[in-house]
């Protein structure tokens, strides 16, 4: 497969239109049967669910080229499994997981020109989502769907790529307990667009959220769940009903058990305790693990001993670990690939 001519190396993470994309829309109480389509643009009504109450859910997942040469999606069926229980929380029917793992592979399939190559540091971000779109005027769930997924290769999230950045305390509330901070809806991105503005004009890569209840507890970023390492090589990560339940952070709290034989933490985490530990990390779809060295709350700072240079020595185990079973220097756990060709 001849990859189309795109600097690869210097990509960035923003949206490059691909050549198809899969479209399955529900009416009548069922799924039609979905497709491959070149059109890329989206036509609704103007009174759509989605524009007006934004009813809609999305997932993330990359596709890579492994060191052999095949492409591979890593975990797929967790996105599909997470999507599904997104949509349910919004009142939308959930789009079977089994067709999800199959309109992603057809999509990867259908635009592996796009792929980029093996050792470009870069892969193809896989977003599949699906929103209301019959008329809605009252408060009320749509009854009509689409369902899509696009693809577009992308460079790393953050654009020093493993470089420690330094993130914020922040004043406002991702999500609030009982509330939809562990589905991936459309809504709790949108209110955090003030918030991660907010940071990077002060000069932040991101924030840190905390509880929103007691404002003592860390609860994650607007994009990634947070990993500490704890001064005697144990791996803590943050425990709370309002967080996403990050498919990256599952597999390395399993990495981390199985593959390094650490000790593992999954509990409350809070921030007076942030200090205290060696290394900290942001870990999701997008960035994979971006090191943390400095968390700066109201003017006070948390300086990692890790440091500003380059990601602490635990972290780096785990990264190489996990980045080497998606691109298939180390043997994977059962399931966890999918071959797409």
């Amino acid at each position: 497969m001849e990859k189309k001519p795109i600097d690869w190396s210097n990509i960035g993470f923003g949206y490059i239109e691909t050549e198809q994309r899969y479209v399955s829309n529900y009416k009548d109480g069922a799924w039609d049967e979905g497709g491959l389509t070149s059109n890329s643009m989206v036509t609704i009504s103007e009174c759509a669910g989605v524009l007006q109450y934004a009813q809609t859910v999305f997932e993330g997942l990359k596709a890579y080229t492994t060191e052999d040469g095949h492409i591979v999606m890593f975990r797929p069926d967790l996105n599909g499994e997470r999507m599904m229980d997104s949509a349910k929380r919004l009142e939308m029917p959930p789009f079977p997981k089994e067709r999800f793992v199959e309109a992603v592979t057809e999509v990867v399939k259908a635009n592996a020109a796009y792929v980029p190559p093996y050792g470009s540091g870069a892969t193809l971000y896989i977003r599949p989502y699906m929103f209301g779109t019959n008329p809605v005027i009252g408060v009320k769930p749509a009854d009509e769907f689409q369902f899509r997924v696009f693809v577009t290769p992308v460079g790393p999230y953050f654009k020093d790529g493993a470089k420690p950045i330094t993130i914020k305390v922040s004043d406002f509330d991702r999500a609030a307990p009982h509330g939809t901070g562990h589905i991936k809806a459309g809504l709790n991105y949108a209110m955090s667009l003030h918030a991660i503005v907010t940071a990077h004009e002060e000069g932040f890569a991101e924030n840190m959220y905390l509880d929103a209840a007691t404002r003592t507890k860390v609860e994650e970023t607007g994009g990634a769940n947070f990993i500490f390492i704890t001064k005697d090589g144990k791996l803590v990560t943050p425990k709370s009903d309002s967080i996403l339940p990050s498919i990256t952070r599952r597999s390395i709290v399993y990495v981390a058990k199985e593959y390094l034989g650490m000790e593992v933490e999954e509990r409350e985490v809070f921030f007076d305790e942030v200090k205290d530990f060696a290394e900290c990390g942001l870990c999701g779809t997008a960035a994979v693990i971006s090191p943390v060295g400095k968390i700066v709350d109201h003017g006070k700072e948390i300086c990692f001993p890790s440091g500003m240079d380059e990601m602490g020595p635990v972290t780096k185990k785990i990264y190489d670990t996990l980045t080497g079973i998606q691109m298939g220097r180390i043997e994977a756990p059962e399931g966890w690939i999918k071959e797409v060709e």
